[in-house]
C-alpha cells in the first residue's frame, strides 16, 4: 500500500535527479528498500512524506556519486566569460517544457540545481554531499541557470511566433 500510495510523489523526485526513467526507477527502488528497512526509525517528528523524500533524495545522491566519473564538472574559473544571468526568465513557456528543460540538463548541473533550488541546500552542503568543491557547486548552478535561460528563451520565442500564450 505504501508503494502504491507514494509511487508518483517519490518517482517525481527521483526523475528530477536522474538522466533516464530507467535510472530513476532504480533509484526509487533503492529508496523504497531503504524506507522499508528503516521504517521503524521514523520517529514521528516531521511529516512522513518528507522523511521518505529525504531517503529518495539521498538514494539519488548516492547514485550520482557512484556514477559521477561519467559526469562533467567545471571549475569556477570558467565562469569569468559567461553572460549575465540577472535578466528575468521568459514567462510564456508551459510548465511541461520547463520540466523537460531541467531534465535535459547535464547530470552534474541537474543534481546541483535540484539540491539548491528544490531542496534548499547551500553550496557548502551540496559540495560535501557530492564530493565536489563549493566553487564547483556554484559553477554548476550558474551554468545550469544559464543553460535553462537559453533553452527557455528559445521556447518562448517559438511560442510567441506561433501566437501561443
Amino acid at each position: 500500500m505504501l508503494y502504491i500510495k507514494y509511487y508518483n510523489f517519490l518517482m517525481g523526485i527521483s526523475l528530477r535527479y536522474c538522466h533516464s526513467r530507467e535510472e530513476a526507477e532504480d533509484v526509487l527502488l533503492i529508496g523504497f528498500y531503504r524506507i522499508y528497512k528503516n521504517i521503524e526509525k521514523y520517529n514521528g517528528k516531521g511529516s512522513f512524506e518528507n522523511w521518505m523524500k529525504r531517503i529518495v533524495v539521498n538514494a539519488a545522491i548516492d547514485n550520482y556519486r557512484k556514477n559521477k566519473k561519467y559526469y562533467h564538472h567545471d571549475d569556477i574559473y570558467e565562469l569569468e566569460n559567461l553572460p549575465d544571468e540577472s535578466e528575468p526568465m521568459p514567462e510564456n513557456v508551459p510548465i511541461e517544457e520547463i520540466r523537460k528543460a531541467v531534465n535535459d540538463l547535464s547530470p552534474g548541473y541537474r543534481v546541483v540545481f535540484n539540491l539548491y533550488c528544490f531542496e534548499g541546500y547551500q553550496h557548502g552542503e551540496i559540495a560535501e554531499m557530492l564530493g565536489i568543491t563549493e566553487s564547483t557547486s556554484k559553477s554548476q548552478l550558474r551554468k545550469a541557470r544559464l543553460s535553462l535561460r537559453k533553452k527557455l528563451e528559445e521556447l518562448n520565442l517559438n511560442y510567441m511566433e506561433r501566437g501561443e500564450q
